[in-house]
């Protein structure tokens, strides 16, 4: 028989097993194909949130001339500053600038600007602080694109402009005009060099088009003006900043003003068309236009004395920092789940050969050859799993569109790949000599081969040798590529120690019981005991594939757990309470007991907060807080921040210093001695340092002090701060109680801010699911391992059932036979889990996955041992396992015992 032949009857004797091959790999297909696709999304848009929350201020790169052909002849220099030369220019930066840049043509930007501001002496403008406003006057192409009028008419250059026109039209935006009080028809003089003032006309006002785009927002103040402290005044006064636009070919008019005009090319890169994984090339490609060959390239297409600037690589050094954190977290999971999933598509090769195992056997004995068998089950195996791998494959596409297709199509292709494979290998191995009848291959008396011994111990070594190498190098920020796969195999390596060394431990223990269950009256505890040893001598796969899905899943949730830990803890770190209400000022009298009267508060604890204490002759300020030392103290130790005993804190009323908690800053600048500490106002109290804490409820910060308020004077001691405890208190009503002009922070609402960025809450949706696809895949390796020897137990009950044995005794039969390889594997997964916790937890910040960057942290969030996600897997898969047992003896009851004592069938 030919090969299609043989494959089309395979398929039709046995269309189930044929089905389910196809569901399992098209499912792992699937799920391989749609992680690198997840992952890439969750990065692109945390690529995408990063570069937005910079805004184009940060991230345009700006090329700019300075001396703006300073040694040409005037006429050459108003050329080069009109509008034609310029966008000549422009466009051939834009085909020099690297392609991973995506350049956005439409919010790219050129033109000519004053370099210097210039202080404006019109009366008119507003002067907040007594101080001039400052002016630059840009002449920006595209001005007619990206804004309409709002008043007036868009400036216009009449005739042709140079360095000696006198007068010209400019605009500016709504805001300005509304903050500066210009209107139109106002008129602004700018300092001329040699010759009369420019007289800039304002002919309108306009709106841009899109105000949050990189023409408009790459300079904030072209959009906005802005008050800015005056550089160096120790009174801080401020002025007003802003921008007037004039017409593209008016710029030449600037060459003859005080302003030092410059040429300038905006490149902004369009945020959508970013991918997180270029990351690092697009840090390149950065670096090449900042001082790099493409900045050689427009020098040349321009001028040498072009100059680039951005911000735009420190903003992917924060992102490239982030992920680098959060992905070797999220390969755990991945190399677990895909480490059970292959473990699954062996198995079921395994099962299949095992069922199949007299069949071969007979083939063998009328003269098939290796490789023709070999040949024909490889055929039968990939005429299903190759088409569904594509179909799994295609729908991972449609999930997950957008992504990258290569490695997702590799993954694919290598669970097809497994799941021809797996079937042929099996049968290979264990049909190498033709024969009738096997030897025993049970756990007990099997006796490994030499090549087996040798195998299991170079496995062994490589696995030991990696997990030592990682536990003494840990996992350093700026790990290398290797280093985080090493974390990541980590699972995978414990579990390969513990599968080897458990299962050749695990006969030692089912002697000594069997030995004990000699001298019971029944027969079933030593005859269950007696089955167990007789299970299959391959069990290192099943149970590496328990155990790493054990471990990962104790690992992954220990991860979550930590995670929301850090958050929580944040969260009270910088509310202080579940609750606080603060103010710069004195609260009201009765607004402590408003809030007390707040639905879901229990507690309230009034402090007041001096912001700018001078302590001793120390220059810089130091925030104290006043406190009732009983309620402070009951607060400290309902949040956790810094618990003390009040009596250590308790004013004697005697004219001594007061005793003070203080930070570790604070105190290593002034130790135990009393020293004076001037309030804002004007009085001075003693302290002594009587306790050091770290943090403290009052103050989000790591420098303070804390005295009783009773010690303070009437002033100083009016509460500030009213921090309040209870179950989920009322935001609205505690708004309500306060006031608008009083903040309001709730501790939940904090934590519920804490997912700053798509890649933490996409790598938390990943580990989730991959845990969960874990999970899955060790529930049904285990059911391959039950189903693998339910035809066995099915005969075997039947036999017993002839000899007298109960509906009963069978359960128990059943039962006690599955328990040992259970408890094994329950034993086993939390012993490998809580190894692999110890093992990264020295190397694992979960600050970068669980915070912002911008929220209070106490320290790292380390990763901890959660009980809940090291015992609950364990005593699942024990509960599965006797519940399946139990299924079995009641289902086998049922059927009757006809068919299992056939002779001839399976033993």
């Amino acid at each position: 028989m030919t090969v299609a032949p043989w494959v089309r009857t395979r398929i039709r004797s046995a269309p189930g097993a044929a089905l389910a091959l196809a569901l399992l790999v098209a499912v792992t297909a699937f799920l391989a194909a749609a992680l690198p696709r997840a992952v890439d999304r969750y990065g692109d848009a945390g690529l995408h949130r990063t570069l937005r929350s910079a805004g184009p201020d940060r991230t345009t790169v700006l090329l700019a001339d300075p001396r703006t052909g300073a040694d040409l002849p005037q006429e050459e220099r108003e050329a080069a500053v009109r509008a034609d030369a310029l966008r000549a220019d422009h466009s051939e930066i834009l085909a020099l600038a690297p392609g991973l840049l995506s350049v956005d043509p439409d919010q790219s930007a050129y033109g000519v600007r004053t370099f210097e501001e210039q202080v404006m002496d019109e009366p008119w403008l507003p002067r907040p602080d007594g101080l001039p406003a400052r002016l630059t006057f840009v002449a920006q192409g595209g001005l007619g694109d990206h804004s309409r009028p709002r008043e007036g008419r868009l400036p216009e250059a009449r005739g042709t402009v140079t360095a000696a026109t006198e007068s010209v039209e400019g605009a500016v935006t709504a805001d300005t005009a509304r903050d500066l009080r210009i209107e139109v028809g106002s008129v602004l003089d700018v300092p001329g060099v040699e010759r009369a003032p420019l007289r800039i006309r304002i002919t309108g006002i306009v709106e841009p088009r899109e105000p949050r785009g990189a023409y408009w927002s790459a300079d904030p103040l072209l959009r906005t003006p802005g008050l800015t402290p005056l550089p160096g005044d120790p009174d801080l006064r401020r002025y007003w900043q802003g921008r007037v636009l004039l017409p593209p070919d008016a710029a030449p008019a600037l060459l003859g003003t005080a302003a030092k005009p410059l040429r300038y090319w905006q490149l902004a890169p369009s945020v959508t068309a970013l991918h997180g994984y270029d990351a690092a090339r697009l840090k390149s490609a950065v670096a090449a236009l900042e001082s790099g060959p493409a900045l050689q390239q427009v020098r040349t297409a321009t001028s040498p004395d072009v100059t680039a600037s951005t911000e735009l690589d420190d903003v992917l050094a924060e992102y490239s920092g982030l992920r680098s954190a959060i992905g070797p977290m999220v390969s755990v999971a991945a190399f677990g789940t895909g480490t059970v999933a292959a473990v699954v598509l062996v198995m079921a090769g395994s099962l299949a050969a095992d069922r199949r195992r007299a069949e071969l056997t007979l083939l063998r004995a009328r003269g098939g050859s290796l490789r023709g068998v070999a040949g024909r089950l490889l055929a039968e195996t990939a005429v299903v799993a190759v088409p569904a791998a594509a179909l799994g494959l295609a729908a991972a596409g449609l999930a997950f569109p957008g992504a990258r297709p290569e490695y997702a199509g590799a993954a694919a292709g290598a669970v097809a790949l497994l799941g021809c494979l797996a079937l042929p290998l099996r049968a290979v191995a264990a049909h190498r000599s033709v024969r009738v009848h096997g030897g025993r291959e049970d756990i007990v008396s099997a006796r490994p081969s030499r090549r087996r011994t040798v195998a299991e111990v170079t496995l062994l070594a490589l696995a030991v040798g990696a997990v030592v190498a990682l536990r003494t190098h840990g996992t350093p920020n700026g790990a290398t590529a290797s280093g985080d796969q090493l974390v990541s195999l980590a699972p995978v390596l414990v579990g390969t120690i513990a599968a080897f060394v458990l299962v050749r431990l695990y006969p030692l223990p089912l002697r000594g019981l069997a030995r004990a269950a000699r001298r019971l009256r029944g027969a079933v505890g030593h005859l269950s005991l007696a089955r167990a040893g007789r299970a299959s001598g391959s069990a290192v796969l099943p149970l590496l594939g328990l155990l790493t899905a054990l471990t990962t899943a104790a690992f992954g949730g220990s991860v979550l757990t930590g995670v929301d830990d850090a958050r929580e803890r944040a969260a009270v770190l910088t509310v202080g309470a579940d609750a606080r209400v603060e103010s710069p000022y004195p609260l009201p009298s009765g607004l402590a007991e408003q809030v007390r009267r707040a639905p879901g508060v229990r507690e309230v604890t009034a402090l007041s907060v001096t912001r700018f204490a001078r302590p001793g002759n120390d220059t810089r300020t130091v925030p104290v807080a006043g406190v009732d030392p009983a309620g402070y103290a009951a607060l400290t130790r309902h949040t956790g921040i810094g618990a003390f005993d009040r009596e250590a804190l308790k004013a004697s009323g005697a004219p001594e210093a007061l005793p003070a908690l203080a930070s570790p800053e604070v105190a290593g600048r002034h130790g135990t001695r009393p020293f004076p500490v001037r309030m804002e106002d004007g009085t001075s109290v003693t302290v002594r340092i009587a306790l050091v804490r770290e943090r403290t409820p009052a103050v989000v910060g790591e420098e303070f002090l804390v005295v009783d308020r009773s010690g303070l004077s009437a002033r100083s001691a009016r509460p500030t701060l009213l921090l309040a405890t209870g179950d989920h208190p009322d935001g609205a009503a505690l708004r309500a109680a306060a006031g608008s002009g009083t903040p309001v922070l709730l501790r939940a609402e904090e934590r519920a801010g804490y997912v700053d960025s798509p890649l933490q809450s996409g790598a938390e949706r990943v580990y989730a699911a991959a845990v969960t696809a874990g999970a899955g895949y060790a529930v049904l390796a285990l059911l391959l391992t039950l189903v693998r020897a339910a035809p066995e137990r099915a005969a075997l009950l039947a036999r017993l059932r002839t000899m007298g044995l109960t509906r009963a005794q069978g359960r128990r039969l059943l039962v006690l036979e599955s328990l040992p390889q259970a408890l094994l594997a329950a034993l086993g997964g939390v012993l490998t889990a809580w190894a692999t916790i110890r093992l990264l937890a020295p190397g694992i910040d979960l600050t970068a996955v669980a915070l912002p960057a911008t929220a209070s942290s106490a320290g790292r969030a380390a990763l901890r041992t959660d009980p809940v996600s090291l015992l609950v897997p364990a005593l699942a898969v024990v509960a599965l396992t006797v519940g399946v047992a139990v299924a079995q003896a009641w289902w086998t009851g049922r059927r009757g015992s006809v068919r299992e004592l056939r002779v001839g069938d399976a033993r």
